[in-house]
């Protein structure tokens, strides 16, 4: 057992952290006219620096990459000054922030595309969900399977938007690889029926994931390169039919790389752990460097699983929303305010960053 707390340092990477809270990345829908995050996101984080990192919200690496209306993204001028605001305001405030690295792939829309095209995908094979666009939740668009020739030009807008990123002030990046987006599809045989390099095997389906993986830290170094993972999370309607297998090979090649974390969503995204059969604590002893443990912790939770050495810091969503003080909250055992569904996504300061901090005596 360990003695170590939820709210001493501790280091990552070449980073110091206040602390082992993370916040994890929150999609909100508040992206500016050409998708750039504005003031509101820079006062918004910012409220947040307390967490000891930041991971900001995904963030598309292309225009192809987007699926939902109003999200930002990198790989423009005005998005990388845009970026540069949040990272100064969290920066000023002694804060650590890293940026979620995204592509869709099939969970999208036609007219969220450019030219109104087809999303891409591994296969051509529609998702069971739905995405936001036009002011209202619609089912997602047919996808058309990546060709081979094109698969490159992802892996170089990763780099790219990595590189931005960097650019832009951030401590560094987290690929997105979970709950049921482009990487994730290809890793995982129900969305990925290929025959080429890239389908098949365990070894082909964790292809694009570890190229991605390999290009960014070949980029911006290891030390500033996490990656989400979600074994058996079936958001977005994605499944697999051997995630012990297909994770254990992919974190073990995301070791050799040395990349600085992995994020793990243990069970079904913002719902049950035990969704399904799996070995996390295995998956985590298959990694050298930092595990951030990810999915409906507290902080009882948190703390037993620190000191039994099951992760190293732990990610807090939607807590994050409605207390900006969470970590002063979870050290004070204060009680937590509820959050406002209703302005979770899209709009204003309300509901973003008008939810009050504690008063002294509270």
């Amino acid at each position: 057992m360990s003695n170590k707390t939820l709210f001493e340092s501790c280091t990552l990477g070449a980073l110091t952290l206040a602390n082992r809270i993370v916040m994890a990345p929150l999609t909100r829908n508040r992206a500016g006219p050409g998708l750039v995050p504005g003031e509101l996101a820079a006062e918004y984080y910012a409220q947040r620096a307390s967490a000891g990192l930041l991971i900001a919200e995904a963030t598309q690496v292309s225009p192809q990459a987007q699926g939902y209306q109003d999200t930002p993204g990198v790989y423009t001028d005005a998005q990388i000054a845009g970026w540069r605001k949040v990272t100064d305001a969290v920066h000023d405030k002694g804060g650590r922030i890293f940026l979620q690295l995204w592509h869709v792939g099939r969970i999208s829309h036609v007219d969220l595309q450019p030219g109104g095209a087809a999303p891409v995908a591994p296969s051509a094979i529609r998702a069971p969900t739905k995405t936001f666009v036009n002011n209202r939740f619609v089912d997602v668009s047919e996808p058309r399977a990546l060709a081979l020739d094109e698969i490159p030009g992802v892996i170089a807008d990763f780099r790219k938007a990595a590189a931005n990123a960097i650019s832009a002030g951030f401590d560094g990046v987290e690929i997105h690889g979970a709950n049921g987006y482009l990487l994730d599809q290809f890793a995982k045989d129900g969305a990925n029926k290929r025959t080429d390099a890239y389908g098949g095997s365990v070894e082909n389906r964790a292809r694009l994931m570890l190229e991605v993986a390999e290009a960014v830290a070949d980029e911006i170094g290891p030390e500033r390169t996490g990656i989400r993972l979600s074994p058996v999370s079936p958001a977005n309607g994605i499944s697999c039919s051997d995630p012990q297998a297909q994770f254990d090979y992919i974190v073990d090649k995301l070791d050799a790389l040395g990349i600085v974390y992995i994020h793990v969503v243990e069970g079904a995204t913002g719902g049950p752990r035990d969704v399904a059969p799996f070995d996390f604590e295995g998956l985590r002893r298959r990694f050298s460097n930092i595990y951030i443990a990810n999915n409906g912790y507290d902080r009882d939770l948190a703390e037993t699983r620190l000191a039994a050495g099951h992760a190293d810091l732990f990610a807090f969503g939607r807590p994050f929303i409605s207390n900006p003080d969470l970590v002063e909250r979870l050290k004070t055992a204060a009680p937590l305010a509820e959050m406002d569904t209703a302005t979770l996504y899209g709009g204003g300061a309300a509901g973003y960053t008008d939810y009050p901090a504690l008063s002294p005596g509270d």
